[in-house]
């Protein structure tokens, strides 16, 4: 790892003037915004519903210049990346003021991306110059419009932006004085320190944006910032250092550019086309605040950021392995955000139902496809975790040829074993331990198939069968957990709830247990559950499905008359009537809303018949 005194000596200066200097700049600009009329206005399409100055990202592009003239950081090695991210801001800031087209602002980024490549500035991810040139093109276009995407809530861009460039800053240590790193990293420190500064007055509630200015720079400085003009390339280096650091650092703007794009695509629109359709709005239609959303995002980015820094720095192997699994965990997630309804209007709701979430509807629930990769990717996974936990060093290279050797048959033993048993007939959304159970018999009868295949193949000779035995479990646990996501985020983002309805169930049981399924097992329905209630003593303090016993009758009455709850559920089947009318009364009185969930089965009647007496006339006429 760089040491921490030379990252100081190097970032510290050019960050603390630039965040100082932001700090004087966003107001002026804010006030010259309102001053000329640069505001945005709320629409139909967007977040905000008040006006909101622009130039926020002026601000950024002022503070940058002028530390590139104090620090002398402009020129030389750097001229490049500076000519373009200066070009990119006067773009952007024509934008704010008369909104070009997104077909002008394309061609422009598409032109600066090749002024990189003259420059021979590419990700080098492949010794084919064609293929990386490609490569590069649609790395800068796409990062420096991922950002502009990403400018869709308070803080969110900027605070992401932030997290994004640590991890650079990290990436470019160490640097020697002089030299391109060196440059680059005075750039970088004068970019962070101008969007924390802007950050400050950006944070919900915000009250100055950054505009396209501002996100085109981010973006399109990020980008460059990962090219080099090194002939190394990933098939004479570690393919897994040059190709993962730049996608998990940057993983949180790609996530929401593909989510957007992939959706708007399939439901007709323009990926272009503005609308309340990002992974921040998802996660607030859900239920989250707008600062918990942010949040959210801010702790993916870091944490994409930190094994990004960790293949970069660490055991390659076990880190690679960390990422591979993040990677999963964020398709999961991006699937998971898909199927969230996030247009109120009853039109746009139905067509957001129908339209914006076929990838879910046919890949996951009809056609399997998307969970039938899925599960090589963990099986895969899993069996290399195995070897790795098995064996260790030298002892692992040894045994790698029978981990490669063997993977083919482990990989078709273990998809075949999961079909037979009818793994893929299950509903993510209502798994339950019942599932757990086919997991857990798939697992085992793929285990031993390919045990006895090796046997019959290999003799077994060179294999271990602790192996097998950990990958049963890792496999288990990772197929498990996998299928348990939807309804482990759903209650984690439930919890989470800002503007719901507070709801205490009354009866601890099996009633409390279905009560909280029906107040949970949607979306939309708009419910935190504070707790249960019951009269028995023995019972308080207990947890049922996760939520606390909060007391007995004496402290749902504390409760409701504290004003702390919305709603109370009546879960309990024996409860006195002189109880419930008592209870209601209470209720009324401090305007807190009283149901009662009923459980059973009632007789469906036919023709005013009930269906027990018609089946019994049918078998009396058969007769």
């Amino acid at each position: 790892m760089p040491s921490l005194h030379g990252a100081a000596g190097i970032v510290g200066g050019p960050f603390l003037f630039a965040f100082v200097l932001a700090l004087v700049l966003v107001p002026i600009c804010r006030a010259a915004a309102i001053r000329f009329g640069a505001v945005a206005q709320p629409r139909e399409d967007r977040w905000h519903t008040r006006p909101i100055a622009l130039f926020g990202g002026a601000a950024i592009g002022l503070t940058v210049a002028a530390g590139l003239a104090v620090f002398g950081v402009s020129g030389g090695a750097t001229s490049v990346l500076l000519s373009c991210a200066g070009l990119i801001f006067a773009t952007g800031l024509a934008d704010d003021l008369v909104s070009l087209k997104p077909s002008t602002k394309l061609v422009v980024e598409i032109a600066l991306a090749s002024v990189f490549l003259f420059f021979r500035y590419r990700l080098n991810w492949t010794e084919s110059l064609t293929l990386d040139t490609l490569l590069t093109l649609v790395w800068v276009v796409g990062m420096t419009n991922a950002f502009n995407l990403l400018d869709n809530m308070d803080g969110l861009c900027a605070g992401i932006a932030l997290i994004v460039g640590s991890a650079l800053v990290v990436s470019l240590l160490p640097a020697e004085t002089g030299t391109e790193a060196f440059l680059q990293l005075r750039y970088l420190a004068l970019l962070l320190g101008a969007t924390a500064g802007f950050l400050v007055y950006n944070y919900h509630p915000a009250s100055i944006f950054m505009g396209d200015s501002g996100s085109l720079l981010l973006g399109l400085s990020f980008a460059g910032l990962t090219l080099s003009r090194s002939q190394t390339v990933a098939a004479t280096s570690n393919p897994l250092s040059i190709v993962a650091v730049p996608l998990l650092v940057l993983l949180i703007p790609i996530f929401d550019t593909t989510l957007v794009t992939v959706s708007r695509i399939l439901s007709g629109r323009a990926p272009s086309e503005g609308g309340r359709d990002h992974s921040s709005h998802r996660l607030v239609a859900i239920g989250l605040s707008e600062r918990a959303a942010v949040a959210v995002l801010w702790l993916l980015a870091a944490t994409g950021g930190a094994l990004g820094i960790a293949v970069d720095y660490f055991n390659l192997s076990w880190s690679g392995l960390a990422a591979s699994l993040f990677v999963i965990g964020m398709a999961i997630f991006a699937v998971y955000l898909a199927k969230v309804r996030v247009y109120a209007d009853a039109r746009e709701a139905a067509a957001d139902r129908d339209r914006f979430t076929p990838l879910v509807a046919d890949f996951m629930y009809k056609r399997r496809i998307a969970e039938i990769m899925l599960d090589l990717c963990l099986v895969t996974v899993a069996y290399y975790a195995a070897y790795r936990l098995r064996f260790e060093g030298v002892d692992f290279r040894e045994n790698f040829p029978a981990f490669y050797q063997s993977l083919s048959v482990v990989v078709a033993s273990q998809m075949l074993a999961l079909f037979a048993v009818g793994i893929y007939r299950g509903v993510w959304r209502y798994f339950g331990l019942m599932d757990a159970v086919v997991v857990a018999k798939g697992v085992l009868l793929g285990t031993l198939a390919a045990q006895l295949a090796i046997v019959a193949l290999f003799r077994f000779q060179g294999f271990s069968r602790t192996v097998f035995l950990i990958d049963a479990v890792l496999l288990g646990t990772l197929l498990t957990a996998s299928r348990a996501s939807f309804r482990l985020l759903g209650e984690l983002l439930h919890r989470n709830r800002a503007a719901a309805a507070r709801v205490v169930i009354y009866g601890a049981g099996d009633g409390g247990a279905l009560a909280v399924r029906e107040l949970t097992k949607g979306p939309d329905l708009a419910y935190k559950i504070l707790g249960f209630v019951d009269d028995d003593q023995r019972k308080e303090r207990m947890r049922v499905q996760g939520y606390a016993v909060l007391g007995g009758y004496a402290s749902l009455c504390s409760l409701v008359a504290s004003g702390v709850v919305d709603a109370v559920v009546v879960s309990a089947r024996l409860i006195e009537v002189d109880r419930l009318k008592e209870l209601e009364r209470l209720c009324t009185a401090h305007g807190v809303s009283l149901s009662r969930l009923r459980v059973g089965l009632e007789p469906i009647v036919v023709g005013g018949e009930a269906a027990a007496d018609v089946a019994a006339l049918a078998r009396k006429n058969v007769s």
